[in-house]
């Protein structure tokens, strides 16, 4: 098992409940486990235009490669209509891997660290919010960079989930069975193998929120 961390953000539609539902997609694989995740933040975009964005980390626990967690965030993009038409173009959701373990990777489609982690406000509070003295490999400790983004505009909301705030990551994934536990399961025997779940490209819009396939 891998610890790893996520950045969730989004700022098409309604930016704030797709977080929700995005975390919720997350705890229903069966090859991860959540172990905490950050305040909802609202913050201006970066080297973008568009609609505040609404943003979050998650911490988990994986048994998924590096390769094979990408997998699964892109999928969970396309199942919440993702699109790249062009660089930093608005979207309805945006999920990233930080950190991944120890790991340090430099490949064309995949850095980790994130390469703008430590330069982003939206990355450092939320981090700094569940672990202040995380160690970026390579880098630092996550408190030492907050102040170079101290002039970014940020604003904590409130809880990212209450459910899961309370009851930990067992919720989320109870409450992600509760929402559409068969679909779930499908996307976690996907993720398993790194393959691509079943109809993905299936319209979204008539699914219950939380569910993810």
């Amino acid at each position: 098992m891998t610890v790893a961390w996520l950045g969730i953000g989004a700022n098409l539609g309604d930016a704030r409940q797709t977080l929700k539902d995005a975390v919720v997609c997350l705890a229903q694989q069966h090859t991860i486990t959540v172990l905490a995740k950050s305040s909802l933040y609202r913050t201006a975009p970066i080297d973008a235009g568009g609609d505040d964005y609404f943003n979050c980390v998650v911490k988990l626990d994986t048994r998924l490669s590096v390769r094979e967690l990408l997998g699964l965030c892109h999928r969970i993009e396309h199942h919440f209509g993702r699109e790249r038409p062009f660089r930093n173009a608005p979207r309805t959701l945006d999920i990233d891997i930080l950190l991944y373990g120890e790991a340090v990777i430099d490949e064309p489609d995949l850095i980790v660290p994130h390469p703008r982690m430590t330069a982003r406000a939206f990355v450092l509070a939320p981090l700094a919010e569940i672990d202040p003295g995380l160690t970026i490999p390579g880098h630092g400790v996550v408190s030492t960079f907050l102040s170079a983004v101290a002039e970014q505009r940020i604003e904590k909301m409130k809880p990212l989930c209450q459910c899961l705030a309370e009851s930990g990551a067992g919720a989320g994934v109870a409450a992600g069975a509760a929402a559409g536990a068969a679909a779930g399961a499908a996307a976690g025997a996907a993720a398993g193998t790194g393959k691509p779940a079943d109809d993905t490209s299936a319209d979204t819009s008539q699914r219950a929120p939380g569910t993810c396939r």
